[in-house]
C-alpha cells in the first residue's frame, strides 16, 4: 500500500448545467473553469457537459471553440474523457471525467430506460503512481423517474460487479436525482458508501445552488477512508450552475 500523500486523493462532482447560469441567462463556462481550478481536485466528475451544439456556437460569441470537457480540463487535468448521453439535431451533451493521472481505459454505457430521457454512465480506469491497483471511476446522471433510477442503479451495480475487481478502489459520482434517497441500499450491497453519509449522516443538499434543499448529487466510494466532504456554496458558486458542486478528500484504505 502507498503511504503519505500518494495515498490521498481529492475528488469533486458537478452538474455544470451545460455551461449556463440559472434559467440559461448567461454563459458561465469560463467562470466555471476558474472556480474548478481553485478547488484543486485531482479527479472531477461532470454532468450536463456539452460536446457540441451548433446553435450555441452561432448565438454566443464567447462560446468555446473546444468541447466543454476539453475547455475545462485544458492544462489542469491532462486526461479528459467525455461521452454523450443526450443526442439531438444541433449537438449532444453528457458526462465527463477530468483527471490529473493517466486514463488507461474509458467506456460509455447507455442506461436509458425510456424514450423520454437519454441517460448514460462513463467508466474510466485510472493509473495512479504507487497504487497497487488501478482506480475505477464511474460518472452517472440518472433519470427523473423513480422506476428509471432503480433500473439504472441496478445497471451500474451490475457493471461494477462484472468489471471492477473487488480489491480495486472505486469512486462512483454524479447527479443521482435521488431526492427520495433510494440509491444507497443497492450500492451498499456492493460495498460502496456515500461520503457525506459517512461524515455527516446523510447525503448533502446540493440543489438548487442558491438555496440547496434537495439531496441530488452524490459521491460513493469503495476502498477509501473519507477524511472530509464539502459542499461548495456561496455567491460565486450560486451565480454559476443550478447545482452546487461536492468535493471529498479520500485516503486509500
Amino acid at each position: 500500500m502507498p503511504h503519505g500523500k500518494s495515498a490521498s486523493l481529492t475528488v469533486a462532482t458537478y452538474n455544470i448545467h451545460k455551461g449556463f447560469s440559472h434559467f440559461n441567462r448567461r454563459i458561465v463556462v469560463h467562470d466555471m473553469r476558474e472556480r474548478l481550478r481553485m478547488m484543486g481536485a485531482d479527479i472531477v466528475f461532470l454532468q450536463e457537459v456539452v460536446g457540441h451544439n451548433t446553435k450555441h456556437v452561432e448565438r454566443h460569441e464567447a462560446w468555446p471553440d473546444a468541447p466543454q470537457h476539453e475547455f475545462l480540463a485544458e492544462t489542469q487535468w491532462p486526461a479528459a474523457a467525455y461521452a454523450g448521453n443526450a443526442v439531438y439535431e444541433d449537438g449532444h451533451h453528457g458526462n465527463a471525467i477530468l483527471s490529473r493521472f493517466p486514463m488507461i481505459r474509458c467506456d460509455h454505457e447507455d442506461i436509458s430506460t425510456n424514450r423520454f430521457e437519454q441517460r448514460g454512465l462513463l467508466h474510466a480506469e485510472i493509473e495512479i503512481p504507487g497504487w497497487p491497483a488501478n482506480l475505477h471511476c464511474v460518472c452517472v446522471h440518472l433519470g427523473l423517474f423513480g422506476r428509471s433510477r432503480r433500473k439504472q442503479v441496478e445497471a451500474v451495480c451490475a457493471r461494477i460487479n462484472t468489471l471492477v475487481p473487488k480489491d480495486a478502489p472505486l469512486i462512483l459520482a454524479g447527479d443521482f436525482n435521488d431526492w427520495r434517497h433510494r440509491a444507497g441500499d443497492p450500492l451498499g450491497e456492493i460495498g460502496a458508501h456515500e461520503v457525506f453519509e459517512t461524515t455527516r449522516g446523510r447525503p448533502a443538499r446540493s440543489f438548487p445552488a442558491r438555496l440547496p434543499i434537495l439531496r441530488l448529487d452524490r459521491i460513493y466510494v469503495r476502498g477509501f477512508h473519507v477524511q472530509s466532504a464539502q459542499v461548495h456554496r456561496g455567491r460565486d458558486w450560486s451565480r454559476l450552475s443550478d447545482h452546487a458542486p461536492l468535493a471529498a478528500n479520500l485516503v486509500l484504505a
